[in-house]
C-alpha cells in the first residue's frame, strides 16, 4: 500500500502509516526488488516511540522524494521509466523490533534495496541484517562514527558523522575567546549527554575537539534515561558558571533542555544543542529559546541545489507547502528526501536491477543534491558536506558558523531568559 502526500498534517501522515502497516503485515509476501513498474524501498521507521518526531519527519522527507522523482519521469533503468515506492514498517524506537521487522522485509516480502530508520541505535540494529543478506541500504538518520568502523559493504550514509555535530559550536568559543581577549584553554565547558550510541558519539567528538584548543570540561553528565529532567546537571552550571554547555539527547532531550533553561533562568554565554528543529523548540517555549545555537545537517538559506527540487530554499518551501505544521523544514527530513535521490542516481548508473551492480553504483557516488555534496568514503560515510550552526535570533535559525557558510553574525553573550 503506496502513501500518498497531499497536504497533511503529521498526525495525519502517521494514522495513514498505520493502515498502511496493518494491511501489510496481513499481507501475503509479494513485495519484491521490482514489481512491475514499480522498485519497491523498504524502511523498518520510528512512527511511535521516543524517535517518533524525528521518524515522522523522515518518512516525510522519504515519501516527498518519491513523490518528485515520480512526478518527473521516475527511475530510468534498460530504457524504461519505473515509479518509486516505500515500504514501511514501524519500529517502535526498539532495536530489536527494528532488525525483526529488518529481516522481515528482506525475507518475507522480498525487498532488496533498504532505506535506513531513525537514529544511530536503530541503524546499529538493522546494518548487520542488511549486511548478512547483502542488502544495499541508503541511510539518513544514522550519524554515529562507530557505524563506520565495522567494515560494512552494504551501508551507505548521506549525513556528516556524529562527531562533527558540535564541533562548531567548540571551534565558535574557541573564537569568541580570542576576540575578547582570552586564550582558549580558558574556556570551560559543561556536558550532558544522553546514554545513546549517537549522543556519546558527539561527547567523544567534543571531547577531541576540546582537548585540541586545552578547554577545560568542568561537567560531564549523562542525561536520564527518560531525557525528562536535567534540573540536577543545570543546578551544577549554575554553581560553576561554564562558558558553553553544550547537550546531546535527540528531540526529546533538545525540548527538555530549551524548557528547563527557561524555567531555572540559567545564565551561560553559549548553550549548543542537537535537535533543536525537530523538537520545535522555538514553537514550544517561543522568545526563551533565544541565542540558543543549533547545529544541523542542513540549512535552506545553503547554496546547494539539484535537478530535482532546486535550490535548499526552493525545497524547504515546497516542504512546507506539502506537510502542515513545519515553521523550520528539520534536516532530518532533507537528508531522507537526499538518499532516496541517491537511489534513484545510482539505478541510472548501474542501469541495472541487479544488486551487486547497484551497489557498486553507490559506493561510485558523486554528486551534488539540495542538501549538499555526497561522496562515500569505502566505510559508507559522508565525506563531501560539512556541518554548520545555526543560532535561534528572533525565533528565525540563523546560520553562523563556520563563518564561511554564515548568514548572520553571531549573538554573544547569551542572556539567562527573563533576567
Amino acid at each position: 500500500m503506496a502513501i500518498s502526500i497531499g497536504r497533511y498534517t503529521r498526525r495525519g501522515a502517521l494514522t495513514i502509516m498505520g493502515v498502511a502497516t496493518a494491511a501489510l503485515l496481513a499481507a501475503p509476501a509479494a513485495q519484491a526488488k521490482v514489481e512491475g513498474d514499480t522498485i519497491i524501498l523498504g524502511s523498518a521507521i520510528s512512527l511511535t516511540g521516543k524517535y517518533s518526531t524525528n521518524g515522522i519527519h523522515a518518512q516525510n522527507g522519504y515519501e516527498l522524494a518519491v513523490k518528485r522523482i515520480n512526478d518527473m519521469g521516475g527511475v530510468k533503468v534498460g530504457g524504461k521509466s519505473y515509479k518509486l515506492k516505500v515500504v514501511y514498517y514501524d519500529d517502535e524506537s526498539t532495536p530489536a523490533r527494528g532488525a525483526q521487522l529488518a529481516e522481515r522485509l528482506i525475507k518475507q516480502d522480498g525487498v532488496q534495496y533498504m532505506l535506513g530508520p531513525y537514529s544511530s541505535g536503530m541503524t546499529k540494529a538493522i546494518a548487520p541484517v542488511t549486511e548478512k543478506y547483502q542488502i544495499p541500504m541508503v541511510e539518513a538518520e544514522g550519524a554515529s562514527r562507530s557505524l563506520f568502523t565495522q567494515g560494512y559493504r552494504y551501508l551507505f550514509a548521506v549525513l556528516s558523522t556524529s562527531e562533527q555535530y558540535l564541533a562548531s559550536s567548540i571551534a565558535l568559543a574557541a573564537e569568541i575567546a580570542e576576540k575578547n581577549g582570552k586564550k582558549p584553554s580558558d574556556v570551560k565547558i559543561a556536558m550532558a549527554f544522553e546514554n545513546d550510541p549517537f549522543s556519546q558519539d558527539v561527547r567523544a567528538g567534543v571531547m577531541d575537539d576540546a582537548k585540541k584548543y586545552n578547554m577545560q570540561i568542568i561537567i560531564d553528565d549523562k542525561l536520564p534515561r527518560d531525557l525528562s529532567d536535567m534540573s540536577t546537571t543545570l543546578t551544577k552550571v549554575r554553581a560553576v558558571k561554564p562558558d558553553l554547555l553544550v547537550v546531546s539527547g535527540h528531540s526529546k532531550g533538545a525540548a527538555t533542555a530549551a524548557r528547563q533553561l527557561a524555567e531555572m533562568k540559567i545564565n551561560v554565554p553559549m548553550v549548543a544543542v542537537t535537535h533543536c528543529e525537530a523538537a520545535k523548540i522555538v514553537a514550544k517555549f517561543g522568545a526563551t529559546t533565544n541565542d540558543i545555537l543549533c547545529p544541523t545537517q542542513w540549512a535552506e538559506t545553503l547554496s546547494y541545489s539539484d535537478e530535482y527540487f532546486g535550490t535548499a530554499a526552493e525545497y524547504d518551501a515546497l516542504f512546507k507547502a506539502t506537510f502542515d505544521g513545519y515553521k523550520n523544514v528539520p534536516y532530518q527530513a532533507a537528508q531522507a528526501s537526499a538518499a532516496v535521490i541517491v537511489w534513484k542516481d545510482a539505478f541510472e548508473r548501474a542501469n541495472s536491477f541487479d544488486r551487486d551492480k547497484v551497489r557498486d553504483a553507490l559506493a561510485a557516488t558523486d554528486m551534488m543534491t539540495f542538501y549538499g555534496g555526497i561522496r562515500f568514503a569505502p566505510e559508507g560515510n559522508n565525506i563531501a558536506k560539512p556541518m554548520v550552526l545555526r543560532q535561534i535570533q528572533n525565533g528565525t535559525y540563523n546560520v553562523v558558523a563556520p563563518s564561511k557558510y554564515a548568514s548572520h553574525p553571531v549573538n554573544w553573550p547569551r542572556k539567562a531568559p527573563g533576567s
